[in-house]
């Protein structure tokens, strides 16, 4: 916008839509038509692409991802006699049984799931709502309500921490390290720690399909602007990031998800059980819908909204009516 020369930038696509608006990003739509490598890369990866632009066209070049992923311990699950869930109903029942009472005392020492509750909880809970055949589309669907209560439910049922309300990235990651949990929500970014503390101790799966699936994913992209001059040569060099040997030395360098399906298959990723995970979640992956209330519903609405609900007295009590969100245009059927 200054005038500047600048022709490539790393990006995020909350940026997207300002940029476009403006008419500041260049249209990659036929450049990546044309790429030989062009179907290297998921499709569900442009379709987020085109998701964030507004359009059927392509403004951001896909380069590495965070996918989220379930955590667990599997010395939990053996004590609990559950096998890896394979579908959401099956995920249900292993937080359920994976709440125990270890020592005989009549009190809970592992919870089945590390819920978090706080800010930045609205990325695992939309995997409860799609797990119902819900979505961000239309939040009072009867399947949207559906995942609502079920996160309430493990709530009130007392299979997730009591400070579940409260707690945010650094409460649910000390609960499942301390042993408090035996299932969280996060990505690869927590797995050395992870790996370093338990050993053998602790895998990954990808959120399981029930009527729906979804999990949310982390994104840095490059973009071409349109001021630039020799936008192919800028080409040359974004895609080499996104499907060439730029791609395989900055994913293995940092420890971020590949796009490349050929960087993907190799045995550096198919090796660790979390990128593993990763990549097995991206084809349903994706992101919140960028609208300019989406930052409010997401600092604000969502969590006091949640801790509401889950701060009520008796479930029983609970009646289901229409509250105003300012994250999508319709109502969301908060259980309130």
């Amino acid at each position: 916008m200054g005038g500047g020369d600048i022709d490539c930038a790393t990006w995020k696509l909350t940026s997207t839509p300002l940029f476009v608006n403006n008419d500041l990003l260049a249209d990659l739509t036929p450049m990546i038509d044309g790429w030989d490598k062009k179907d290297d890369i998921d499709e569900n990866i442009y379709d987020i692409m085109r998701e964030a632009g507004g359009s059927d066209n392509i403004y951001v070049m896909p380069w590495n991802i965070q996918v989220l992923y379930v955590y667990y311990r599997p010395s939990v699950f053996q004590a609990a006699g559950v096998e890896v869930p394979k579908t959401y109903e099956e995920f249900l029942t292993a937080i359920e049984k994976c709440t125990m009472d270890t020592d005989g005392d009549g009190k809970t020492d592992v919870y089945g799931f590390g819920m978090r509750g706080a800010k930045g909880g609205q990325e695992p809970w939309g995997s409860f709502i799609y797990g119902r055949g819900g979505s961000f589309e239309d939040m009072t669907t009867p399947e949207s309500v559906q995942g609502m209560q079920d996160f309430i439910d493990i709530y009130n049922k007392g299979y997730v921490p009591p400070t579940a309300t409260s707690d945010g990235f650094s409460e649910i990651i000390a609960n499942f390290q301390s042993g408090l949990t035996a299932m969280t929500i996060h990505h690869t970014g927590s797995s050395a720690d992870m790996e370093k503390l338990f050993g053998d101790d602790v895998s990954a799966f990808p959120f399981p399909a029930g009527d729906g699936q979804w999990t949310s994913m982390g994104d840095t992209e490059t973009v071409i602007f349109e001021s630039c001059k020799n936008k192919e040569a800028a080409f040359e060099w974004v895609s080499y990031l996104a499907a060439g040997e730029g791609q395989r030395m900055w994913c293995e360098g940092t420890g971020n998800v590949p796009v490349s399906k050929t960087v993907q298959a190799t045995d550096f990723f198919q090796s660790n059980r979390f990128m593993k995970a990763s990549i097995d979640g991206q084809g349903y992956a994706g992101i919140l819908p960028i609208l300019d209330t989406t930052t409010e519903w997401i600092s604000t609405l969502w969590p006091n909204t949640v801790a509401r609900r889950l701060q009520a007295a008796s479930p029983q009590s609970s009646v289901c009516r229409p509250y105003r969100t300012a994250f999508t245009s319709n109502w969301i059927c908060a259980i309130l």
